[in-house]
């Protein structure tokens, strides 16, 4: 049950780039959040997905004896819910949230790279993502803003 809440429900699997499915897959879910619930919904579940998650990473990881394996994808899932609820709810505001996720995860500059080298467990599995989230949600936000503004 651990390994399909952490793969949401089996995306981690996919191959390459499991952790792109695992951001496309999120993005899907949070669409109909953002729409029609709102995002200050989305909001709190990627909060909520981020405090839940923490405790079983732990158990799967003390159980694997493995950090961050590519499979789990629910931190690529609660990041990229996180930028976009940030963002916007315009098609534009959302393509350019999981891009700039993708690029943050991907790359982790600067603190998010930090927090991936040098914080265990679930909190660095999930910490990394959220910050890359945040400031994905902040560029693509500031970036719309600025393409608007013309």
């Amino acid at each position: 049950m651990q390994k399909l809440f952490l793969t949401f429900f089996g995306v981690g699997l996919l191959k390459p780039a499991p952790g792109t499915w695992g951001s496309i897959a999120g993005a899907v879910i949070a669409l109909p959040i953002l729409f029609y619930i709102g995002d200050q919904t989305l909001f709190m579940a990627s909060i909520l997905l981020f405090l839940a998650s923490i405790k079983i990473i732990n158990d799967y990881e003390s159980k694997t004896n493995e950090h961050d394996q590519s499979h789990i994808i629910i931190d690529e899932v609660a990041g990229v819910w996180l930028a976009m609820a940030i963002s916007g709810a315009s098609w534009t505001q959302i393509i350019l949230s999981i891009a700039f996720f993708r690029l943050l995860d991907i790359t982790k500059p600067s603190i998010i790279g930090r927090i991936d080298k040098n914080v265990k467990g679930g909190l660095g599995v999930m910490g990394d993502d959220m910050v890359a989230g945040l400031f994905a949600g902040l560029l693509s936000a500031i970036s719309y803003k600025l393409i608007t503004s013309f």
